[in-house]
């Protein structure tokens, strides 16, 4: 997030495009209630009527998979009725150009057909951004977890570029991450492209600097390694033999559930580390325990880049450790000599080897709470907003894309379109939330959402239970019939196991850039259970 979780308070607009905020992130979502009751103008694009419509003043219903034409076409509106900030795009972008050919080339009326907004709406919307004083930009997964999901964050950014609209409290583009320190995570090195503080594993300066921190003798490979999806890929076909898998529930959370557990059963040595035999850990062969947040100490970075302390409430049950315990001992059970080290040792490290955590410690945290990186010494106060004076690479760049429908279609035999996401009582793979009887009891099974017309027209009631089959494979579950979609249009939480909605999703087409599988549009059918 380029701003904070609090100042989303202090803007006049917000778009907020691809996240159901009070079912998937509820404390965000508060926010965005508060300020719609302090007469904030909210703007939800989405396919589905979400909770946080009753707050909004504007429901784009967009058919899905079609952003990247929105955000175009809005764009041609600010352009073409010069509403664009001259001074902001003149002294701190590059490309206008190019971007202003590209988007007056876009036809309105064709944008309205593909998205099924109307001409009028998209107007109406993209002048109330871009007049406003401050005007601020949230998304969620339903924007990333494409196909074209850098296409469609780069041209949402395009907004936010021509209106000036970045740098200043209640501005700025503001990605709701998915679970609980996965910015710490990014932040910290786990991705295949990066070490800590976002710095190319591709650079051999950069590497060896790293190597002569750590002590090491080997020369580290510098060449990207694979993302998540790209691993089950190599495992199915054989080319990767082992993975260590932590704090992850791929068998739920990933696409294509057969392609997985098939590229999982493939591996020479499969280890999981986690707090409950999830459905991956079931097919590990070596199982550690480990200690859940609870259990340990340990910092949390949240979306808006806030470094948080996590302290130990009670002692970890059985054999289960922390994370760092157990990362400790299979490196000295490999023989490397790593010394037992301490959370707080942990963060010293952080700072030293990560610029954007360089003045956050312990002692700090203690003192003062939490810290917005970037933080890059001691005296800093911490960046409660990003890009108030330039952006890191100097300029920002605009981006040129064209909407490109998504790599599956539906058809006859797959007439409807599936969405997926969260429920408000369940987390992610319902590793903890599934065993919580409170929480069971308001939502223990598995569902799919479906129209009023298309009820209709298959013969289901309220609560009957139905075949939903794409490509890939058919899971079962009961029906709920929802007034807030469009005929053709079915979603599916992705929580439970008794109805795993990703069974029905492909890993198959991958973003170019990110790797991100397409998981909010697969073609299905639903058939009656007799």
């Amino acid at each position: 997030m380029t701003n904070s979780v609090a100042d989303l308070g202090q803007a006049d607009v917000i778009l907020v495009i691809g996240s159901n905020t009070t079912e998937a992130h509820p404390i965000v979502g508060i926010e965005l209630k508060r300020a719609a009751l302090r007469g904030t103008r909210i703007v939800v694009v989405d396919p589905r009527r979400i909770k946080l419509v009753d707050h909004a003043k504007d429901w784009l219903r967009i058919q899905p998979g079609t952003n990247v034409a929105l955000f175009n076409a809005m764009a041609r509106v600010i352009v073409e009725e010069g509403l664009i900030d001259e001074a902001f795009v003149s002294e701190r972008t590059e490309g206008f150009e190019a971007l202003r050919d590209h988007v007056l080339r876009v036809d309105l009326d064709e944008a309205a057909r593909i998205t099924g907004i109307p001409v009028v709406k998209i107007r109406e919307v993209a002048r109330a951004y871009a007049s406003a004083e401050r005007a601020s930009i949230v998304y969620c997964m339903g924007v990333t977890q494409f196909a074209t999901g850098t296409a469609q964050v780069r041209t949402l950014a395009n907004l936010a570029m021509l209106t000036g609209q970045i740098g200043r409290p209640g501005t700025g583009v503001n990605p709701l991450r998915g679970q609980s320190n996965v910015q710490g995570a990014c932040d910290l090195g786990c991705l295949p492209d990066c070490l800590p503080g976002y710095q190319s594993v591709s650079d051999r300066d950069t590497l060896d600097r790293f190597c002569d921190f750590w002590g090491s003798e080997r020369e580290l490979p510098a060449e990207a390694g694979l993302t998540l999806v790209e691993m089950i890929h190599a495992a199915a076909r054989g080319e990767l033999k082992a993975l260590y898998v932590m704090g992850e529930n791929p068998v739920l959370s990933d696409p294509d559930q057969a392609h997985v557990i098939e590229a999982l059963e493939n591996l020479d040595f499969f280890v999981v580390q986690d707090i409950f035999l999830t459905e991956t850990a079931k097919l590990a062969d070596v199982v550690l325990p480990a200690a859940t947040f609870l259990e340990k100490d340990g910092t949390y970075t949240s979306t808006d880049r806030r470094v948080q302390l996590g302290r130990k409430v009670v002692d970890a049950p059985g054999e289960a450790k922390t994370d760092l315990e157990i990362v400790t001992l299979v490196a000295n059970a490999m023989g490397l000599g790593w010394d037992e080290d301490s959370p707080r040792d942990v963060m010293v490290e952080m700072g030293a080897v990560t610029p954007q955590y360089g003045g956050i410690t312990y002692s700090r945290l203690e003192a003062e709470g939490g810290l917005q990186w970037p933080c890059p010494d001691a005296s800093h106060p911490g960046t409660p907003i990003l890009h108030v004076d330039g952006f890191p690479r100097g300029r920002a760049a605009f981006a040129v894309a064209d909407h490109t429908p998504p790599a599956e279609l539906p058809d006859v035999e797959f007439p409807m379109v599936l969405l997926t996401g969260r429920h408000l009582w369940n987390f992610h793979t319902n590793t903890m939330t599934g065993r919580s009887v409170g929480l069971a009891e308001l939502n223990a099974a598995g569902y799919v959402e479906i129209s009023p017309k298309d009820a209709e027209s298959l013969c289901l009631c309220e609560g009957d239970r139905v075949e939903v089959a794409s490509r890939r494979g058919a899971c079962v579950a009961n029906v709920r019939i929802t007034p807030g979609l469009e005929p053709g249009v079915v979603f599916m939480p992705f929580h439970f196991a008794d109805a795993p909605a990703n069974r029905l999703t492909s890993g198959a087409a991958l973003d170019p850039d990110s790797k991100m599988p397409g998981l909010k549009t697969t073609p299905v059918r639903i058939s009656r259970i007799v």
